[in-house]
């Protein structure tokens, strides 16, 4: 599955990552390749718990990108 990810640097240079898809799903890393890898292992861990509940997993958010004139 494929799920997006939104990450930005915080004020303390740290980089979180946010799955929106999965509320509450959160990491950080001090490097945006250790964010990446960490909300990975974060999302993994997610949707083991969903299936250990019987809860369904979400489908990932489809997107697309809009130019807009200026």
């Amino acid at each position: 599955m494929r799920f997006r990810v939104l990450i930005e640097p915080d004020e303390d240079g740290v980089f979180v990552a946010e799955c929106p898809t999965l509320p509450g799903c959160v990491s950080q890393g001090n490097t945006r390749d250790e964010a990446i890898a960490n909300i990975r292992d974060a999302i993994g861990g997610y949707l083991k718990s969903l299936e250990k509940h019987g809860e369904p997993v979400p489908l990932p958010i489809s997107e697309e990108i809009v130019e807009v004139a200026t």
